[in-house]
């Protein structure tokens, strides 16, 4: 059987190819891909052919953020049935090392993630029509959630994991800046963590009303306000308890430290390049800087709160559009004053 695939040769150089579909062997399962949606590396990788020292040196297929339908199971399988709707975890972590051994698979030494050109050969994406995949990798969700929707659960592991750095949050006062996909899951994720107030900022009015469709009980526009938070909330010492930093602009990171209140947590979710801090004021007023990468236990999480819609991903999708206009679909992913999440439909 072969397979559709999205492929990135170089930048700008994005092509429909086809590859050889395997059967299922003990343990895993073939997955008819329903929907995928096109992430910021995925979009690196178009349009500049990778990002810092990770570049694209063979085809790539793109692709993590999926969910589709079990078509077939090998023997052994036991975790999903035929016909069930899934989402579809990227991470296949090694399992043997210190990192996995100690439950801290996003560290894993020898991870193999969908779609991602950190080791030669590249570990291929499953922005495919079939994909054969472990059993562990897939979550079901409810017949009545969209493959769209499921799509989501990767993205919003991410925010989830980023929430979980942040330690409790249960009557906290957190600052969301940046609210592109990952910025309005993040307060998604706030709310559903017991925030009591969350502010998301951003440079446009369009994202912001979405962070307010999903859970905001404040947006800033920077832009037209470039003032507003140190004005609004500062009060001298500062006032939020967290801030999920989800931009990845080193100005957004130096600027936002007097808006956080003493013994504070800045989350960093974005990745800037290099930061310039003004450490004098990390230091007196006791803040914690805490990264977080991917996501670990988080996934099954997502995918129940997607199914359950305890969690309505429904907003920040913008646009879906089939596989064979994908490049018009990544053209329009990187438009962030129209679009949010941008899919690609396989049906």
């Amino acid at each position: 059987m072969r397979s559709r695939t999205c492929v990135v040769h170089a930048a700008r150089d994005l092509r429909i190819d086809t590859a050889d579909v395997g059967e299922p062997g003990p343990g895993q399962v073939l997955v008819r891909i329903g929907a995928g949606g096109i992430c910021g590396s995925d979009l690196h990788y178009f349009q500049d052919g990778g990002f810092g020292a990770i570049r694209v040196r063979e085809p790539l297929t793109l692709g993590h953020e999926v969910a589709g339908t079990v078509e077939r199971i090998g023997a052994g399988v036991t975790r999903v049935r035929e016909g069930q709707r899934i989402a579809l975890n990227p991470s296949r972590a090694c399992g043997r090392c210190s990192f996995c051994q100690s439950g801290q698979h996003q560290h894993c030494v020898d991870m193999v993630f969908y779609g991602s050109a950190r080791t030669m050969p590249h570990s291929q994406g499953a922005f495919r029509d079939w994909i054969v995949a472990e059993e562990t990798q897939c979550e079901p969700v409810g017949e009545d959630i969209s493959v769209t929707e499921a799509a989501c659960c990767e993205p919003l592991s991410v925010a989830l994991h980023a929430v979980r750095q942040a330690g409790g949050l249960v009557g906290k006062r957190v600052l969301v800046t940046g609210a592109g996909p990952i910025g309005a899951l993040a307060v998604a994720a706030a709310r559903f963590a017991g925030a009591l107030e969350i502010v998301a900022c951003d440079l446009r009015d369009r994202p912001l009303a979405i962070a307010r469709q999903m859970g905001a009980t404040d947006v800033v526009n920077t832009a037209t306000q470039p003032d507003a938070i140190e004005r609004r909330f500062c009060g001298g010492k500062g006032y939020f308890d967290v801030v999920l930093e989800c931009t990845g602009a080193p100005a957004i990171l130096s600027g936002v430290l007097p808006a956080v209140a003493p013994r504070g947590v800045i989350v960093q979710v974005g990745y800037p390049d290099s930061v310039t801090l003004a450490l004098g004021t990390l230091i007196s007023k006791e803040i914690s800087l805490v990264g977080t990468h991917r996501f670990n236990g988080e996934f099954s999480l997502a995918a129940r709160l997607v199914s359950e819609r305890r969690i309505d991903v429904r907003p920040v999708i913008s646009a879906v559009v089939p596989l064979n206009e994908a490049a018009h679909a990544f053209e329009l992913a990187g438009d962030r004053n129209t679009h949010m999440k941008v899919l690609l439909d396989f049906s």
